[in-house]
């Protein structure tokens, strides 16, 4: 099973998705253990390099202070049934994520990609940490489990822009237009963080669709 994850790591909906998705994998005995590939998706690829306030860049996308308070107090509900905090009062500023996705992509490269996204999302939405900063990232990336030295090297420099938007291009050519958003086996797919019990139907049918593939292909 390969399951193609387009996300964002300031998607608060991305974490829940990703909280629900293994809650669906534990619950099903999948003949292969699932492979888990986190694709870029950036919700706001002009955000400035240095990023935005975080409040004023919200209410002005949400129609103002009391609309983001209850897009929050939703996100927050569904995140403390999946065991997530999200602690919106310390995040200052709105990221440009371009160079965390490049991260994510080394991290896939190393061995760890599931567990740097995994720091990625607790330092930004639990911690309030900016993860547009370079010192932010490098920690984040050494507590997913990448080597200090190796991961700034590589922050530093302008290594895999190329193939972080050659990923990004190909979600857009999928009709991607929000995320998270599931590609499992390359054809069937989930959007949206769905209850784990419809990822679990959805697990079951790209994994029957395979099981049919390979009959089908199977010598006569």
């Amino acid at each position: 099973m390969k399951i193609e994850i387009y996300s964002d790591v300031i998607c608060p909906w991305c974490f829940v998705g990703k909280r629900r998705l293994e809650q669906a994998l534990g619950q099903i005995g999948l003949a292969q253990p699932a492979q888990v590939l986190w694709r870029p998706f950036e919700l706001n690829p002009t955000m400035p390099k240095e990023g935005l306030d975080r409040r004023s860049y919200l209410e002005a996308k949400f129609g103002g202070a009391a609309s983001l308070k209850t897009m929050e107090d939703r996100v927050a509900q569904a995140g403390e049934a999946e065991g997530i905090e999200f602690s919106f009062d310390r995040i200052a500023r709105t990221p440009n994520t371009f160079d965390a996705h490049r991260l994510i992509w080394f991290a896939g490269q190393q061995g760890c990609q599931d567990t740097v996204v995994e720091a990625l999302f607790f330092s930004y939405f639990t911690e309030g940490r900016d993860i547009g900063n370079l010192d932010s990232l490098t920690e984040v990336a050494v507590e997913g489990g990448l080597n200090r030295e190796e991961a700034l090297t590589f922050l530093s420099s302008d290594k895999a822009v190329q193939e972080v938007r050659a990923e990004e291009a190909a979600g857009h050519r999928l009709g991607i237009r929000g995320v998270p958003y599931f590609l499992l086996n390359g054809s069937l797919s989930i959007s949206g963080a769905q209850p784990p019990d419809v990822v679990v139907s959805a697990l079951q049918q790209a994994e029957e669709a395979a099981g049919r593939e390979e009959i089908r292909k199977a010598p006569r």
